[in-house]
C-alpha cells in the first residue's frame, strides 16, 4: 500500500506542479481525504524525492533552453554586459523573478508547515486552503478573459518578470499554486498563453532546486544522525521517478494544449476542488 500511495502522490506532484491546480494543495488533500496517515508520505525524504523529480522533468524538457540561458548568463557576468542578446536578458529576468519567491519561502516555510502538515490538519487550515484555491481560480479566469494574449515569449520585459515573480511569492500558500499564480500574472501582463506557461515552467527550476536542495541538506543531517527510517529511504526512488515522468509529460501536454485552448478547464476544476474541500471539512466537524 505504501508503494502504491507513493506512486500516486508522485504522479500527482508531477502533474500539479505544472498544471495550475496547486501541487502543494493536492499533496495535502489526497492523504487527508483518504486517511493516508503514514508519516513516511509526509516525511522530509519523500518531499525531497518529489521536488527533485519535478526538477529533473523541467531540466530535461528545456535542456536546450537551459544550455543557452546558463551560458548567456555567465557571459554577461564575465563581460559585464547584457546588451541586445535575448538569452542574456531572459536569464536575468529569471533571476529577477526568483527573488520574491525565495524571500517568501524563507520567511513563511515553517509557519506553512505548522498549519498544513500537522496530524490531524486543523479544519481552519483546510477551509483557508479551499478559499485560496477558489480565489486563484477567479483570478486566473479574469486574467485569461480580459488578457490581450498578444505578446510572445521573446517580448517579455523586466517589469513583466518582476510582476510574475511577485505573484510567485504567494505560491508558498497551499492552494495558490506556483504555476497558477505565475501563469495568471503572465496572462495579466498580456502574454500569450503558451508564453506565460513557458516562462512559468522555466521559472520553476530555480525555485524547485532551491527548495529541493534545502530539503536535501536537512535530509542528509537527519541521515547522519540516524533519524531516517529505512522505509523512508526505500520510497525515495519511487516518488522521484513517478514525479519526473508525470512532470515531463505534463509540460509537453500543457504547452501544446494552451496553444489552442483557454485555461477554463483548470478554472472550473479549481472551483470544484475548493467546493469538495469545503464540504468535507465542514462535514467532518
Amino acid at each position: 500500500m505504501l508503494v502504491f500511495q507513493s506512486i500516486i502522490l508522485g504522479i500527482v506532484q508531477g502533474l500539479a506542479e505544472f498544471i495550475p491546480i496547486s501541487s502543494s494543495a493536492h499533496l495535502v488533500i489526497i492523504p487527508w481525504l483518504f486517511g493516508w496517515n503514514n508519516p513516511t508520505l509526509t516525511s522530509l525524504t519523500f518531499d525531497v524525492a518529489l521536488h527533485l523529480g519535478t526538477l529533473l522533468a523541467v531540466l530535461v524538457f528545456f535542456a536546450s533552453d537551459w544550455a543557452r540561458l546558463v551560458g548567456a548568463w555567465f557571459k554577461s557576468v564575465f563581460q559585464f554586459k547584457i546588451g541586445d542578446d535575448p538569452d542574456r536578458r531572459m536569464a536575468w529576468y529569471l533571476v529577477l523573478a526568483c527573488i520574491p519567491g525565495g524571500i517568501s519561502g524563507v520567511l513563511l516555510e515553517s509557519k506553512i508547515g505548522q498549519a498544513f502538515h500537522s496530524d490531524p490538519i486543523p479544519k481552519g487550515s483546510m477551509l483557508f486552503m479551499a478559499g485560496a484555491i477558489a480565489l486563484l481560480a477567479l483570478l486566473l479566469w479574469l486574467a485569461d478573459k480580459l488578457a490581450t494574449h498578444r505578446r510572445a515569449f521573446g517580448k517579455i520585459k523586466a517589469r513583466d518578470a518582476l510582476y510574475i515573480g511577485l505573484a510567485q511569492a504567494f505560491a508558498v500558500i497551499p492552494g495558490v499554486s506556483r504555476s497558477g499564480s505565475t501563469i495568471t500574472a503572465g496572462l495579466a501582463v498580456g502574454l500569450e498563453r503558451e508564453a506565460a506557461a513557458r516562462f512559468s515552467f522555466l521559472l520553476s527550476a530555480p525555485i524547485i532546486a532551491g527548495a529541493g536542495l534545502k530539503s536535501l541538506y536537512d535530509l542528509l543531517k537527519q541521515v547522519k544522525a540516524g533519524a531516517i527510517a529505512g522505509t523512508e529511504l526505500a520510497i525515495f526512488p519511487i516518488g522521484f521517478v513517478a514525479a519526473a515522468i508525470s512532470g515531463f509529460l505534463c509540460i509537453k501536454f500543457l504547452l501544446a494544449y494552451l496553444r489552442k485552448h483557454s485555461t477554463a478547464v483548470f478554472v472550473w476544476y479549481r472551483f470544484a476542488l475548493a467546493a469538495l474541500v469545503l464540504i468535507v471539512a465542514l462535514a467532518r466537524g
